[in-house]
């Protein structure tokens, strides 16, 4: 499982940048999976609309699909019949109630756990929440999803996800493209 920072996203499918070939091929071949998050594409919807890329909505409309069709769309936040603190009195877990989203997810600015400073019950953290924070709150997503994904790489052209690589390793690799498409030509078949 992979994830893909946005501007290697413009890179595969808009750009079609020679370096970034490999990598498309990999996905549409099916030899690496990605996958996503509503703010992930929610992201890449808003990058395709940018002026400077003066893209028409039809056009817009079919780069945003064509990822679709190669990603697998994830939830970061574990269901609550698979957490731990599942049976613990009301006051004691992050769920306002059952069947009903997480407390965050309805807090200002659609953001993590993390991002408000909430407390897990019995020392239990997802992985998630442990991760460096970036020095670009725009680019914390993508950590958070490949450590909520068990993602075995981040794949980013961004300085600030790239500073990250060494306090990330234990969780995935974060790389770039030229050394994502080195690395996957490494890989056995």
């Amino acid at each position: 499982m992979w994830v893909l920072d946005t501007n290697v996203v413009l890179d595969l499918l808009h750009f079609d940048d020679a370096t970034a070939r490999p990598l498309r091929q990999a996905l549409d071949d099916g030899r690496v999976q990605c996958v996503v998050t509503e703010a992930t594409l929610e992201e890449w919807r808003r990058v395709l609309a940018y002026p400077e890329f003066a893209l028409d909505p039809a056009r817009q409309a079919s780069l945003f699909e064509r990822y679709q069709a190669l990603v697998v769309k994830a939830d970061c936040v574990p269901a609550a019949a698979a957490r731990p603190d599942k049976g613990m009195p009301l006051h004691d877990r992050l769920l306002s109630a059952p069947g009903r989203r997480p407390v965050w997810s309805r807090m200002p600015h659609k953001g993590t756990p993390i991002h408000y400073g909430l407390l897990y019950p019995s020392g239990w953290k997802p992985v998630w929440s442990r991760m460096p924070r970036c020095s670009d709150p725009d680019d914390q997503k993508f950590i958070e999803l490949a450590a909520a994904a068990q993602a075995q790489v981040l794949i980013s052209k961004d300085r600030a996800v790239l500073k990250l690589r060494r306090r990330c390793a234990p969780h995935f690799r974060i790389m770039t493209p030229a050394e994502a498409v080195r690395w996957l030509d490494a890989a056995p078949v």
